[in-house]
């Protein structure tokens, strides 16, 4: 039986497992029949022509794990920002685990989605906010809505603020030969409201596991939400990422996506622009080698006038790695004064490496500044002999103008500790260690 035919199977056993007077019930059947519609996305589909997920559905995913599994805070502590106090929502295997976590109810709600979902004091908000700015025409968001059971709920009120970042970290422990997890994420920030979040998906093992994310975030007026994806995995996992944005008037919302490993990782950031002088910032580190695959696909929509947004995207890709970046600006005739950017730069360090991109522009708006772009080489030879001549050895040197191709995007990276970390990483990726950090 392929994965299809395994998950429309399953449905009637998972809606018996959750309850069936629950609001979003009905959501989750007409998510279903949409998802059995379309099934998996395929190549034919111009979104999909670079990515392929035929591999993946001939794997005999478990779909619910089998047992609890526990884990010490010694066996993950390098996953989390130990460097600084933060809240934290951790699933192993799907499952919540209040050992590992840190909530909150003082003044603002870090908890779960499941109990948001199932309390009564909490139905207004799910009544207002879910499901509604994710897509209900793609067929993998329509899957993991089906689906719906656990993940974080992040409720901010108005003006208010928590005292510290949060960290949302899914594991899977490898107890499965193969796991397919689905979490889903509510994040709704109110009026005047902040927040900084870092997620993260981590294997602790080489057995297989595919994860199909969504998260919601709302932004309302004024509201500034600051997000950073840390997607450093296995090769044994794959990863597809739907994240949907709706902003409403004077809010700023910055989603940075540090992708450096995983076997094949699909990004889907949706942007929905709703209210006048917004800002939106979307960036991106990729570093690949194997054969791992990577694909960036982005849409921003401006709907209102004297917006922005602001892409920026850098791909480094070695080895007989892929790289896509397929990205939209929408600007629709109403939205005039915009200012939209878009830049997607790639450098191929293996001539066995590829790269995919594709910027768009679809502007309906004539008072507008508009720009895109994109580019696809390799290191600058000349700079290169500059810096050996100087005693630099080769590695180090390229190095170095790898770590200044993407310093950019990191120089706008607000956590230091976040910082510190993905310079690291970066590093690490290149097997150099230098003496300064970004």
């Amino acid at each position: 039986m392929e994965l299809k035919e395994k998950l429309i199977a399953s449905f009637m056993a998972f809606e018996n497992q959750v309850d069936m007077n629950n609001p979003v019930h009905e959501i989750r059947s007409e998510a279903l029949k949409t998802f059995e519609t379309k099934g998996f996305p395929h190549r034919k589909l111009e979104a999909w022509k670079y990515t392929s997920l035929d591999r993946l559905q001939k794997v005999d995913f478990s779909l619910f794990p089998k047992e609890d599994n526990d884990l010490e805070y010694r066996d993950v502590k390098k996953y989390f920002l130990d460097e600084m106090d933060t809240y934290k929502i951790v699933f192993i295997d799907g499952i919540y685990s209040s050992y590992l976590s840190e909530t909150t109810h003082d003044g603002v709600d870090i908890c779960l989605l499941s109990a948001a979902l199932t309390k009564p004091m909490y139905r207004p908000i799910i009544e207002v906010y879910f499901n509604k700015a994710a897509s209900r025409e793609d067929s993998m968001t329509s899957l993991n809505t089906a689906f719906t059971r656990e993940g974080a709920f992040i409720y901010i009120p108005k003006n208010k603020a928590p005292r510290k970042p949060v960290e949302i970290l899914h594991f899977s422990t490898g107890n499965e030969s193969a796991l397919m997890l689905q979490p889903r994420n509510l994040i709704i920030a109110e009026e005047n409201a902040e927040l900084q979040v870092i997620e993260r998906h981590q294997s602790l093992t080489s057995n297989e596991t595919l994860t199909n994310s969504v998260t919601e975030i709302y932004a309302a007026k004024d509201a500034i939400v600051d997000y950073y994806k840390v997607q450093n995995d296995r090769e044994s996992a794959s990863l597809i990422d739907n994240t949907y944005i709706d902003q409403k008037g004077n809010s700023h919302v910055s989603v940075h996506t540090f992708s450096f490993g995983g076997k094949l990782t699909r990004n889907n950031l949706n942007f929905y622009q709703d209210g006048e002088h917004i800002q939106s910032t979307l960036k991106g580190v990729t570093i690949l080698g194997e054969k791992q695959h990577v694909d960036h696909h982005t849409l921003v929509h401006h709907q209102q006038p004297n917006c922005e947004s602001h892409q920026d995207y850098k791909g480094i890709f070695g080895q007989r790695s892929t790289g896509v970046f397929n990205g939209k600006i929408i600007v629709d005739k109403i939205a005039q004064k915009t200012n939209a950017f878009q830049q997607s730069n790639n450098l191929l360090i293996s001539d066995k490496s590829t790269v995919n991109t594709k910027p768009q522009l679809e502007i309906f708006a004539d008072d507008v500044r508009c720009s895109h772009g994109c580019t696809i080489g390799q290191l600058d030879k000349d700079a290169l002999f500059y810096l050996q001549a100087r005693g630099i050895p080769k590695k180090e040197a390229s190095a170095l103008l790898m770590y200044a191709f993407a310093n950019n995007v990191l120089e706008s990276v607000r956590i230091p500790e976040v910082k510190q970390r993905i310079t690291k990483l970066i590093a690490k990726k290149l097997g150099v260690r230098l003496g300064f950090e970004l």
